[in-house]
């Protein structure tokens, strides 16, 4: 039997055969994973990052914790003219600066190689999203559906509209989020941070009739702390499962299956509260984003909203092209 499959071997992520090749790298990973908490799909993906761009300094006789500059640079631009997308290349580059930076932190280097490179230009993806009337039809669609499937359904849909929660927070609340009806959610985000949702009476009052159906949705009957449990692995209802029972709700509001998805009615929930005047601040705090430029992507919704109040209202504005 191979070593690492002896019982009590601390198990690596899948990543650990390419990077053998260079301890700080493991180094570098280990400390995203024991000191920031690190999702263990992000470690993987930049030990593949790092791992392509060793690939490539060793074939210019270099390394990946002995690049200079002007090496880094020419791997971002060969990204760009072999096609990768620009969030790949932003990915990497990302990946390289963190590295970089622990190795300068640590003593490893006494320069920082990325100190000086900008992120690459990215082009403006606006988010995918649905109109005010399209959401109020899957709201209208899950309400007319019977039983303890319906009521979880318009209990999901209704909170994840109210809110805005990642889909991951959404299926993972605990039972007591909706236990004591309280006008806010208290949410767990990404690295653990907690943030305060405000939490419609539209949405409490699908919690509640939800609630009393969920012992429908207990495996064997058995008691469970999650508020949407489920047989699965994680003991509650998954992203996956979730995002096919909104498929099958567009499909019966005639709404295309593939524009409808728990990330999509999170972009709507954004972009509607944009358009009807919230502060960009508030969306960040309750999106949960720790930088404001992530939030910036919904100003297009307000310089829609501008464009449309100069078309409609000002006296010298030239008629609207239809």
């Amino acid at each position: 039997m191979a070593e690492g499959r002896h019982a009590g071997t601390r198990r690596e992520p899948r990543a650990n055969k390419r990077r053998a090749w260079h301890p700080h790298v493991d180094a570098f990973l280990e400390m995203l994973l024991a000191e920031r908490g690190v999702a263990r799909s992000t470690i993987e993906a930049y030990a593949n990052d790092l791992s392509d761009f060793g690939g490539f300094a060793e074939r210019r006789r270099s390394g990946v914790s002995t690049a200079d500059t002007a090496l880094i640079r020419r791997y971002i631009a060969g990204l760009t003219r072999s096609g990768a997308a620009p969030a790949t290349s932003a990915r990497r580059l990302s990946a390289l600066k963190q590295f970089h930076r622990f190795l300068f932190a640590e003593g490893h280097r006494s320069d920082d190689p990325c100190a000086s490179i900008g992120a690459p230009r990215r082009g403006r993806t606006l988010p995918k999203i649905l109109s005010e009337d399209e959401v109020g039809n899957l709201l209208e669609a899950t309400r007319r559906r019977a039983g303890p499937g319906g009521a979880r359904l318009t209990a999901l849909l209704e909170t994840l509209y109210a809110t805005g929660l990642r889909v991951s927070e959404l299926v993972s609340l605990p039972l007591g989020a909706a236990k004591n009806e309280e006008p806010v959610l208290l949410v767990r985000g990404k690295g653990g941070r907690e943030r305060l949702v405000p939490l419609g009476e539209a949405a409490r009052d699908a919690l509640r009739i939800y609630l009393a159906a969920r012992t429908a949705f207990l495996p064997d009957g058995a008691p469970s702390p999650w508020l949407f449990p489920s047989r699965s692995r994680s003991g509650h209802l998954t992203r996956q499962r979730f995002a096919q029972l909104l498929k099958g709700l567009a499909e019966d509001c005639e709404i295309e299956p593939s524009r409808v998805s728990p990330h999509v009615l999170r972009h709507a929930f954004a972009s509607h509260l944009l358009a009807h005047g919230a502060d960009l601040r508030v969306v960040q705090a309750m999106l949960g984003h720790a930088d404001i430029s992530t939030t910036q992507i919904y100003t297009h919704v307000l310089e829609e909203r501008l464009e449309r109040l100069v078309h409609d209202h000002h006296p010298l504005a030239p008629p609207r092209r239809t």
